[in-house]
């Protein structure tokens, strides 16, 4: 089963992409399943590495590490990282910057689409 996560909201400020990672961890760790997470609008910045959070407080980059380590996709809008100055060297090791293109390909792919 393949599964495509979609997330559009900052990593902080609203729970909503903490909680689409919080999903795309909980399938990854399933055997059969395939989990592409792609980051659009200020989601971007979920995958900016170096993030620094409260003791206690979740911690985004720290969600996404494992998703990469568990062979998921982790693409990042290259026009949204643009328009936010965001370098494709200060993502965190797994995420790569992407395109529309490669969304297209991989919501053809996949089995379930789910956008946070």
């Amino acid at each position: 089963m393949k599964y495509l996560l979609i997330l559009n909201d900052a990593p902080y400020g609203s729970e909503r992409s903490y909680n689409g990672l919080r999903l795309a961890g909980a399938l990854a760790k399933e055997d059969g399943m395939a989990v592409s997470v792609f980051l659009i609008g200020d989601a971007v910045a979920c995958a900016v590495a170096g993030q620094t959070t409260p003791a206690g407080y979740y911690n985004i980059e720290r969600m996404l590490k494992p998703l990469a380590a568990k062979s998921a996709e982790i693409g990042v809008c290259g026009s949204c990282m643009d328009a936010r100055g965001i370098k494709p060297e200060s993502l965190v090791e797994g995420a790569q910057r992407s395109s529309m293109a490669e969304l297209r390909v991989w919501t053809e792919q996949a089995d379930n689409v789910l956008v946070f």
